[in-house]
């Protein structure tokens, strides 16, 4: 990880906003900008008009959250973007074009070939200067966990084909999500015949699993797996990477899991990929049980456990990683990009 704390870079205090500010997402980038002692000037909350209006802590104290529709950035220099795709289609460009450097948490540009893809443990050299754009996009929920492992994995021994199951919480789909969990598991417990709300899912996800998150493509996958392979193509630099994915969203409130099974170019040794991977920035290692989201000590790490080597196949090695997605997979992401820009002076 690069040199990453803006305070040894700048005493200025950084004007941001955060668009989405009232959602899951924008919500843990706030707390997070606190708990990092990120350097904070005015700290705007903008939202749909359906939100605006109401009053959120913010660092700093609280702020009245503005409409997005009528929000002039002029005088921002971060913008975060966490309030869905349409949204940042419609505005993330006329915040870049008022002269806020957009850090966008959404599927509108990742793949648009004027804006960087960046996980700053993965490539923080794309964030030494300010894009044409004016837009950086935050991958993918579950591929910032998989590239940050799988960049030492490909310095160590190559890799030749990746493939991987997701396991993606009901957090996924934000505030909503996790409401709508929680009214369908309370419903089936009191009567097994009961659903409770299904609305953000299409069908009960308690008691059940969904293998269908986004939506269907012509080829049988999902755009959610498309993302997997096309931004883990981006930022890894390889377009040809062999990626394969599927996605699943299961009962569990916040925290995506993944079981990983990598082709290597080389033979892989199970202790010492262990031992490189303890060694990247924010990873643990579990050796003694595998880490679950229920049990993680620690929503600012990478968790990995059940590392192994295919006994008939030396190149090939799997493994499982868990992740907090709304700070790993979505905010902290986000941050550890605005503090790297700060710190180098990047407006």
């Amino acid at each position: 990880m690069p040199e990453t704390d803006p305070r040894a870079a700048t005493g200025a205090a950084v004007p941001i906003a955060v668009v989405g500010a009232t959602g899951a997402v924008g919500r843990t980038l706030i707390d997070l900008l606190v708990q990092r002692g990120f350097p904070v000037g005015e700290c705007v909350p903008v939202a749909s008009a359906r939100s605006a209006g109401q009053r959120i802590d913010v660092p700093g104290g609280t702020a009245t959250v503005h409409d997005l529709d009528r929000y002039d950035f002029s005088g921002v220099r971060l913008a975060f973007f966490s309030a869905g795709t349409g949204t940042s289609e419609r505005h993330a460009r006329r915040a870049a074009a008022q002269g806020a450097l957009v850090i966008d948490n959404t599927n509108a540009f990742r793949m648009a070939a004027d804006v960087p893809l960046v996980v700053p443990q993965v490539n923080p050299d794309v964030l030494d200067r300010r894009p044409d754009s004016g837009i950086i996009a935050n991958p993918n929920c579950s591929t910032i966990p998989l590239v940050r492992l799988l960049a030492p994995l490909r310095r160590r021994y190559g890799l030749r084909r990746v493939t991987v199951s997701t396991y993606q919480a009901a957090s996924g789909r934000g505030n909503r999500g996790m409401a709508e969990l929680r009214a369908q598991a309370a419903a089936a417990t009191d009567d097994p015949t009961r659903t409770g709300p299904v609305e953000a899912f299409g069908v009960p996800l308690a008691y059940n699993v969904i293998p269908l998150i986004d939506t269907l493509l012509a080829d049988g996958f999902t755009l959610e797996e498309q993302k997997m392979r096309q931004e883990s193509r981006k930022i890894l630099r390889d377009p040809t990477l062999d990626v394969t994915a599927t996605c699943v969203r299961v009962p569990v409130l916040n925290g995506h899991s993944e079981t990983v099974v990598v082709d290597c170019d080389a033979p892989v040794d199970a202790g010492e990929l262990a031992a490189l991977l303890a060694g990247e920035p924010e990873v643990r290692v579990w050796a003694d049980r595998p880490p679950t989201p229920r049990t993680l000590d620690d929503a600012d790490l990478v968790h990995v456990g059940r590392i192994r080597v295919d006994p008939e196949h030396p190149n090939r090695v799997a493994f499982w990683l868990v992740a907090d997605n709304l700070r790993i997979g979505a905010a902290l992401n986000a941050v550890q990009i605005a503090e790297v820009l700060v710190a180098r002076g990047v407006r």
